[in-house]
């Protein structure tokens, strides 16, 4: 897995909406387009809930969904799915779970510099691994939403994990459990490939 940021996330299409579910329904089946329906009535019921429960119900929707491996699904070795191919699949990998839970939150009002894709090491399973950090501020221990654990945890209380950087659309920092961002990374050397393609795809409505 490598690292990949982007400028901005703004002016994406909707997460979920009539044309969205038109595509589930179409490329993916009536459960897929079920599904879709499902995240909508999710998100209209949660745009008033406070941010633990916005987390909390998020977490939980898109972990209901198949772990599945990028090879197995797309034949590729690191695919990036765009929130309408993991649902139409119902299925993906850590990034995907991820990625999804991202652009939910953020559909639910959560500011962008409040969300951190977070790089990990997985110590019971032993392998690199990807989760979403929610930080009340940067200086706060953030809440993991993670597809191996289902509670939301501090990640002081996530003993499996070894933190690596974090990043989102702006910024890309060190990560330490115990104090939240650490050191800030500069980003204009670092290459985007993943991030930036996975933004162009959803951008250019590839479904």
């Amino acid at each position: 897995m490598g690292l990949f940021l982007t400028a901005a996330t703004e002016g994406l299409a909707p997460l979920i909406d009539q044309q969205v579910l038109k595509t589930l329904k179409s490329k993916y089946g009536p459960k897929a387009y079920e599904r879709g329906k499902s995240l909508s009535a999710l998100l209209e019921r949660l745009k008033d809930a406070d941010a633990l429960t916005k987390l909390t119900e998020v977490n939980r929707f898109f972990n209901e969904f198949t772990y599945r491996s990028d090879q197995e699904l797309w034949g590729e070795h690191d695919y990036w799915a765009t929130p309408t191919e993991f649902i139409g699949r119902h299925g993906g990998d850590c990034e995907d779970y991820v990625v999804s839970k991202y652009f939910a939150l953020r559909a639910l009002g959560i500011a962008d510099d409040r969300l951190y894709l977070t790089y990990v090491k997985a110590t019971k399973q032993n392998i690199a691994h990807m989760v979403l950090n929610y930080f009340e501020t940067k200086r706060s221990v953030p809440l993991v939403l993670d597809n191996y654990n289902p509670a939301v945890l501090p990640a002081n209380k996530r003993g499996d994990l070894i933190y690596v950087y974090s990043f989102n659309a702006a910024s890309l920092f060190l990560s330490n459990a115990s104090a939240g961002l650490g050191r800030s990374l500069p980003t204009d050397k670092i290459r985007n490939s993943k991030w930036d393609k996975l933004l162009s795809n959803i951008s250019k409505g590839k479904q």
